[in-house]
């Protein structure tokens, strides 16, 4: 296994000022190497299916586990939510252009919202996701996340779910898995990050 699911047990669920829960080291350490070779190359800003990128046997091994049963069935435990039948999507992002951050709430589509990080340092002050109590204040915080690899961040997409960071400009690497409400949900989602990604190969020649 890759996943340390012993360690998301033993995590405690946050509830102010939602449900959240902020799991250290979840990538056993001897898998971290083989993760940072085989990260998806992800070259410019913006969040990519991770069927639209090409990565390395041990993350698509992080992938399978990701979308397996055995998580599904402990995120349900943690957030008390029947996850059965309803259809996972991840995308990945390697890098943040100054303007990633901003507060926001995830889309009503999406259930559950897991962020896994894949950097083996930081020590920016910017790019740390903070879990925020208002929709205009990111100094108002219940937590503050580092992005270093093999932390995961967990939590239920709710109206109050308001999250963000501090402006970053350079790599920042993160695995999200949502679990959405219907299949319908997924095609959009991955045909939307599909434009995107041309629209911005293509703003790279204006």
């Amino acid at each position: 296994m890759i996943l340390d699911l012993d360690r998301l047990r033993e995590a405690e669920l946050r509830r102010d000022p939602f449900d959240f829960v902020i799991v250290e080291d979840f990538v056993r350490p001897e898998h971290l190497p083989g993760l940072f070779a085989g990260f998806p190359h992800v070259g410019r800003h913006g969040s990519f299916p991770l069927e639209a990128v090409a990565s390395g046997a041990e993350f698509a091994g992080l992938a399978a586990e990701l979308e397996g049963d055995a998580l599904r069935r402990e995120i349900e435990r943690k957030f008390a939510i029947d996850l059965s039948g309803r259809p996972t999507m991840i995308t990945v992002r390697g890098h943040s252009d100054g303007k990633d951050g901003r507060i926001h709430t995830d889309s009503v589509t999406k259930l559950i919202t897991v962020l896994l990080y894949m950097n083996p340092v930081w020590d920016e002050p910017g790019g740390r996701l903070r879990m925020l109590r208002r929709a205009d204040d990111l100094d108002d915080c219940a937590a503050e996340v580092a992005p270093i690899a093999g932390t995961m961040v967990a939590f239920r997409r709710s109206a109050s779910s308001f999250h963000g960071h501090y402006a970053h400009r350079g790599e920042r690497r993160v695995v999200q898995l949502n679990w959405v409400t219907q299949p319908s949900v997924v095609r959009r989602e991955i045909a939307r990050h599909r434009w995107s990604a041309r629209l911005k190969f293509f703003n790279l020649f204006e």
